[in-house]
């Protein structure tokens, strides 16, 4: 799926973040992170992202510090010359998932040999669940870009929130991936 556009905004009534991603087959897939997913997710984006740009063949980061050192600089090259002033356009899209954002119960994440992050995202949430999912395969700089809007959306929400400096932690405290999280 080629990605064409990514939105995150958060939704007072729903205390919920609303995940938009649309792709250029007209395709819009809309999505619910509560804020214990968000929070239980974040920490493994950002050390997806930065295991990414490590797998970079034309720079090579040996030690944890220099690989978060590398990433965070890549996530400020991308941040200086991405647009997130384009509106979300959601007209003439088809809705795979339906008009009602899926509750996403479930992420399973899989670094890839292609120097992508699989994303699969489901929802599991007990018998009235939907038993729907999307999967998105996420470049690093399409992670760096949606670990923004996350951020962005969190800073909205006023949730208690870890420190995305990714400076006073190194990848040796991240969380280990796991292949399976739960709501």
């Amino acid at each position: 799926m080629n990605i064409h556009q990514m939105s995150v905004q958060y939704d007072a009534r729903q205390d919920r973040l609303s995940v938009r991603v649309s792709n250029q087959d007209h395709q819009e897939f809309r999505l619910w992170l509560t804020r214990a997913m968000t929070l239980r997710l974040l920490p493994h984006l950002q050390a997806s992202v930065v295991q990414l740009e490590a797998r970079d063949p034309q720079v090579t980061a040996t030690d944890t510090t220099a690989q978060q050192m590398l990433a965070e600089l890549k996530r400020e090259n991308f941040l200086s010359k991405a647009d997130f002033s384009t509106p979300f356009v959601s007209q003439n899209m088809t809705l795979p998932l339906g008009d009602a954002p899926m509750l996403v119960t479930d992420v399973q994440l899989n670094l890839r040999n292609n120097g992508s992050l699989m994303v699969l995202f489901q929802d599991k949430s007990g018998e009235h669940a939907s038993g729907m999912s999307c999967e998105f395969n996420l470049r690093a700089t399409l992670l760096h870009g949606l670990l923004h809007l996350i951020e962005q959306a969190l800073k909205k929400a006023q949730w208690q929130q870890p420190d995305f400096s990714h400076k006073a932690d190194t990848l040796d405290n991240a969380p280990t991936l796991q292949p399976a999280y739960r709501h």
